[in-house]
């Protein structure tokens, strides 16, 4: 209990510390408060006496910043102006020094003029403005004068040996063709480019034209003509960029051999000038494309890259009149007065144009050039158009063929050659009449050309049989057929034509041939085959005249006098034939032998049989050599004589017509 009392006691002391603990900090805690808000009245009053200062710090501050503001904008203003005098004194200067500089100068003279035009602030910017906008004025002009006289300078004519150089050796003309002098007889070129054509594979020839403009030059230009776009000076642009390249275009086709000739000149001119022109202008057609026209779009390219619209109009203006002058020649010749010779040159250009088809749409694209494509595709249409209508004439002309002059030999016509070579020219074109004929129809090629091809031979058989009909002599009249008719039937075995009209239409043709030359033997031999048969020879009796008995050689009683004038009419007979028939001909040696044998293995026989059986009856009178003139192989000799043409000296008039390959 005392132990309790005394932990009570103790714990009530420090109790009563704690309070007085307590009390203390309350008491100090107290007079903080006093104090901390004594300090804020005082900062409070600080800060009053301090605003007016801090308002005259600020304000000074500003105008510092205001100042430095002002002294960069100055220094800004300052540097344009000290920019526009160095552009100023180098555009004075003018380009023809430094281009490069020049050009730089003119972009910062436009930088000048943005920036004073941006700066309203400026009170002096609008005079600065007009001032620079003067002296731009003047640098472009100065800058036109470059551009025409720096283009002026690298445009020269291609020379034609420059282009000559571009081309495979297979397409290079020769000397008198294309570009070359002297050239006036030009046979045979339009057949030998298609020839050099189709050897030559041009359609798979990537060639590279040659450079018109030096590659250095041309970023020059393209930097002046950019800033002539850019000062709105297109116009100029076009007019300078036309004027100089169009002429140097129209100067190297001029060297080339490229002319003028209208539809009028065309129809006047011979043949085999016209043919040769033609000839020329396919060599042209494809130099002018894959070279000239074609160099000519790089360099549009290149120096108004970025500009499509104006590239593709300075483009269409430089070449326009170049291949109007190219495109009219084909014009003239679609449109002259058709003829059967001029079938092959026609196809020849129509080949050409289709040849270059996919080329001309790709150098002459865009809209500028749409009028170019569209006369080129015209053009071919139009010579597809006169190609096929002289297929017509040309199979009318020879059903109607009205050649009075017969071939007084029997030999092949003229016309037949003609037409045949025609036809094996026609397989020569069997790419190109493909593309002709689905212009205008559409079927199976082979089966078109077939039919042109039999109809052809169709007509010239009609027109063989009425010229048959000139000759008086039946005999002469099949041997003229045969002979035509087996010049046709082994000119299609040896040819492509065989495969369109068939064996069957060969087997029927050769059985033709064989019907003709059996007519020929009956006709020109039955009469005199008659004289060596058995028939009247004995004599009706009297008279004196010697007869000779069964057992005196077999005669069985023919009369002497009947066998006699058996003998002189078979010797007259046979020479008039050999006379005649030694001047017809028959061209083919087969044939001929042929002949010569079917006669001699029908007359020789027939002769010794007869010589052998009345011959001794003649013998033994006077002169028997007066009756028995020949032997056997006297006959057998004089019919090798036969069907040579000794005096064939007839006038072919269609050979003039005939192409050559």
């Amino acid at each position: 209990m005392g132990m309790a009392g005394q932990g009570l006691d103790s714990l009530s002391e420090k109790a009563a510390m704690m309070r007085q603990s307590l009390q203390k900090s309350q008491t100090i805690t107290d007079n903080v408060v006093s104090t901390l808000g004594s300090f804020d009245h005082r900062l409070s009053a600080l800060e009053t006496a301090m605003r007016p200062t801090q308002i005259r710090t600020h304000s000074i501050r500003k105008a510092h910043e205001n100042i430095d503001k002002t002294l960069k904008s100055a220094e800004v203003i300052l540097a344009q102006f000290d920019l526009s005098r160095q552009a100023e004194a180098k555009i004075l200067r003018g380009p023809h020094e430094d281009l490069e500089s020049y050009l730089e100068a003119i972009d910062q003279l436009r930088s000048n003029i943005h920036f004073f035009s941006s700066n309203k602030g400026f009170k002096s910017g609008d005079g600065v403005v007009n001032q620079a906008n003067s002296l731009l004025a003047k640098a472009i002009s100065k800058l036109e004068d470059e551009f025409k006289q720096l283009l002026s300078s690298y445009s020269k004519p291609v020379e034609p040996d420059r282009l000559f150089d571009c081309l495979p050796n297979s397409l290079r003309p020769s000397s008198g063709s294309p570009g070359h002098e002297g050239d006036t007889n030009g046979k045979n070129h339009s057949s030998n480019n298609h020839a050099d054509h189709h050897n030559s594979g041009t359609d798979d020839v990537v060639l590279t034209p040659p450079i018109l403009i030096p590659p250095r030059i041309l970023p020059l230009l393209h930097d002046l003509a950019l800033q002539m776009v850019q000062a709105g000076h297109e116009q100029q642009l076009l007019k300078i960029y036309r004027e100089t390249r169009s002429f140097v275009l129209e100067e190297s086709l001029r060297k080339l051999g490229v002319e003028k000739l209208s539809k009028d000149d065309v129809q006047k001119m011979q043949w085999e000038v016209l043919e040769a022109k033609i000839g020329n202008w396919i060599h042209f057609m494809r130099i002018a494309v894959k070279l000239l026209f074609s160099g000519e779009r790089k360099v549009c390219d290149q120096m108004f890259e970025g500009f499509d619209s104006l590239r593709d109009q300075c483009f269409a203006e430089v070449t326009k009149r170049s291949v109007s002058l190219l495109l009219s020649f084909g014009d003239a010749i679609a449109k002259s007065k058709r003829s059967p010779e001029k079938l092959f040159v026609l196809l020849d250009m129509y080949e050409i144009m289709r040849e270059l088809h996919s080329e001309i749409e790709a150098i002459f694209k865009g809209k500028a050039c749409s009028e170019i494509r569209e006369s080129a595709l015209g053009l071919a249409k139009q010579l597809a158009q006169t190609a096929q209508e002289t297929f017509g004439d040309f199979e009318e002309a020879v059903e109607k063929d009205a050649t009075k002059t017969a071939v007084s030999d029997g030999t092949v016509h003229p016309l037949t050659s003609y037409v045949i070579n025609y036809v094996k020219f026609l397989f020569d074109y069997r790419s190109t009449l493909k593309q002709l004929f689905q212009e205008f129809e559409s079927g199976d090629e082979a089966s078109q050309l077939g039919s042109v091809t039999m109809r052809i031979m169709q007509a010239l058989q009609t027109n063989l049989d009425a010229k048959s009909k000139q000759y008086r002599d039946p005999a002469l009249n099949n041997l003229f057929l045969m002979n035509n008719i087996h010049y046709i039937v082994r000119s299609v075995r040896r040819s492509e034509a065989k495969d369109l009209l068939g064996d069957d239409w060969v087997q029927r043709h050769r059985r033709i041939v064989q019907q003709h030359a059996n007519q020929y033997k009956r006709i020109a031999w039955q009469k005199i085959l008659q004289c060596l048969t058995i028939q009247g020879l004995t004599s009706s009796g009297g008279g004196g005249s010697s007869t000779v008995s069964g057992d005196g050689g077999g005669s069985s009683g023919a009369s002497r006098a009947i066998v006699k004038d058996r003998f002189k009419t078979f010797n007259m007979q046979f020479e008039e034939l050999h006379q005649k028939q030694s001047q017809w001909t028959v061209p083919d040696t087969e044939l001929r032998e042929s002949l010569r044998l079917a006669v001699a293995e029908v007359l020789l026989p027939a002769y010794r049989s007869f010589v052998k059986r009345y011959g001794p009856l003649v013998e033994s009178g006077k002169n028997p050599q007066k009756f028995i003139k020949y032997s056997a192989e006297d006959l057998e000799r004089m019919l090798g004589e036969f069907f040579e043409g000794k005096n064939n000296d007839s006038k072919r008039s269609w050979e003039v017509y005939l192409p050559t390959r």
